[in-house]
């Protein structure tokens, strides 16, 4: 026996019947939850480009004069302003959660080292943020590196050698990797620990022949192995 096929028009009307049907049952929830998306979104776009973007703006042009002191090696006042231009740390109690106002932090700490106070130097350094992208990934690196520079000059060498590998891990590249390694590489020979040392080292000989740091890091290695 041949089975009916249902006319094409009926299966039409009954599917919109059943949309009808849905609808009435659901409408209110969809509707509300059609509303709360356009909420979020509305909410999105009015935070981002009515507050974040002047605000970046505003911290952008009040973080320049900081950035010309530190660029002349006026650290103090790069960090602590004066009467005529406000410091990074003023940038950072004003503009923290912004891009400048991180940025500000990272710039801070390197300040605090300057200055000679490793403790500070810590603190901000470790409150900078990374930041994703190729182009930051030095910024990245730079930072847990001094880091590591700032727990050696305490000689808290364990902590140091962590963030060394740590900024040598966090960008790939022949300037700071190589030279992370060898840092960390040193600070193994300090704490003894020799075949951690020769394998740093060698990482840098293996991977990184084209880097400074490969030019004498033979050196290095045959001193341990004597």
């Amino acid at each position: 026996m041949t089975k009916k096929h249902e006319d094409p028009e009926v299966a039409i009307e009954n599917a919109i019947d059943s949309t009808e049907v849905f609808l009435m049952k659901n409408g209110k929830k969809l509707l509300i939850g059609l509303i709360v998306v356009i909420a979020l979104v509305g909410a999105f776009f009015g935070y981002k480009y009515m507050i974040e973007e002047p605000r970046n703006q505003r911290a952008a042009a009040a973080v320049f004069p900081a950035e010309q002191m530190f660029a002349a090696d006026s650290f103090e006042v790069a960090l602590n302003g004066n009467a005529e231009i406000e410091g990074f740390l003023s940038i950072i109690d004003q503009f923290g959660s912004t891009e400048v106002g991180n940025t500000a932090k990272h710039y801070a700490g390197i300040c605090y080292m300057k200055l000679g106070d490793w403790d500070n130097a810590i603190k901000y350094l470790r409150s900078y943020k990374s930041v994703k992208g190729i182009a930051s990934e030095i910024i990245n690196a730079e930072n847990r590196g001094l880091i590591g520079d700032a727990l050696s000059q305490k000689g808290e060498y364990e902590k140091a050698v962590k963030e060394y590998e740590a900024a040598a891990e966090a960008s790939d590249n022949d300037l700071t990797t190589p030279m992370y390694l060898k840092k960390a590489g040193m600070v193994y020979e300090k704490l003894g620990k020799t075949d951690k040392a020769i394998a740093a080292y060698e990482e840098i000989r293996n991977n990184y022949s084209a880097s400074l740091q490969a030019r004498d890091i033979d050196k290095y290695i045959s001193q341990i192995e004597k």
